[in-house]
């Protein structure tokens, strides 16, 4: 039988070694990336064993009645290993609802990690969330991946862009130069009536926590940074986090050299998948058609970020 258990800060190094070994192993879901934001969100996440090994967890948060896995992730979802089988998972997911109703949770906001980012196939949880749990899919967005091995061709006007770069002489760098690039990021957000999620001290701290994981491509020009791309690295995918350019940078075809670069350097890397991240707006009902085209542009195609809703 499954049990369940709370997350507590003892169990840190053996969820830590679970996430590098389940089929999803994103570096997101560690204590040390969940946590460094942990005053915004109050911390719900759970353990399940079997025969006292773990076997699966949920990187879950609360607010006030309401279980959201994770409220600092863009998706998460329940985490298990390649040999734990589908009734097992099943097993997991009615331990996931007793759970909730001894903590008086009455809904849950599920959100599965798609499918790039899998290791291995795991989708066991997209059935147990509408079958076992009677989960609705309450909200889609489009995301914009491109297939590094069967890579479409990039369009006229993006390769223009990008030769319009080199023949200026722009070079692309890696750097630390967080309060500049923060800068940046946030003028060009403004504009949008926007602000960044992290602050150039917490970008320093996650980038020297996982300094394989975070990188920063910059372009600079007389000393200032005209564009800059804010890299996940994730096993077989990169995953731009934040694209951030200015007008200068915008004329010069400065990101889209900085893209392109990035896209090429993660083919050599053998990397599946370069994702881009949502174009939708309003809870996923509105496409930001120029922002999905820019995406595409390069070569990149539509998967869907779902969350789902479990009254329980």
């Amino acid at each position: 039988m499954v049990e369940f258990k709370l997350y507590t800060s003892s169990l840190k190094n053996e969820w830590d070694s679970f996430v590098e070994n389940c089929k999803t192993p994103l570096f997101f879901y560690k204590r040390d990336y969940l946590e460094y934001h942990a005053d915004r969100f109050l911390d719900s996440s759970i353990m399940f064993y079997k025969e006292g090994k773990l076997i699966g967890i949920f990187p879950a948060t609360k607010d006030n009645n309401t279980m959201i896995s994770h409220g600092g992730l863009t998706f998460g979802g329940v985490l298990v290993s390649v040999k734990t089988r589908i009734e097992t998972v099943i097993d997991i997911f009615n331990q996931l609802k007793a759970f909730s109703k001894s903590q008086g949770i009455n809904k849950i906001i599920y959100k599965p990690s798609p499918a790039p980012f899998h290791q291995y196939p795991s989708e066991e949880d997209l059935y147990c969330i509408q079958n076992v749990l009677q989960g609705i899919l309450y909200r889609r967005d489009l995301s914009s991946v491109i297939k590094l091995s069967e890579r479409i061709k990039l369009s006229k006007g993006r390769k223009a862009l990008i030769s319009r770069a080199r023949k200026l002489g722009l070079e692309v760098e890696d750097s630390v130069d967080w309060v500049g690039f923060h800068t940046l990021l946030t003028s060009v957000l403004k504009k949008h009536s926007a602000t960044a999620v992290h602050s150039p001290k917490e970008l320093e701290y996650l980038a020297s926590t996982f300094p394989d994981n975070i990188k920063l491509k910059i372009i600079k020009v007389d000393g200032e940074i005209i564009s800059a791309a804010l890299l996940f690295l994730f096993d077989g995918v990169t995953h731009t986090q934040y694209l951030a350019t200015n007008d200068k940078g915008r004329e010069c075809g400065a990101l889209d050299f900085i893209i392109e670069t990035s896209i090429q350097q993660s083919q050599d890397m053998n990397v599946k998948y370069f994702s881009f991240g949502i174009s939708t707006e309003q809870n996923g009902t509105v496409l930001n058609g120029g922002l999905a085209a820019q995406k595409e542009s390069f070569g990149a195609r539509t998967i869907c970020i779902d969350a789902y809703e479990v009254v329980i």
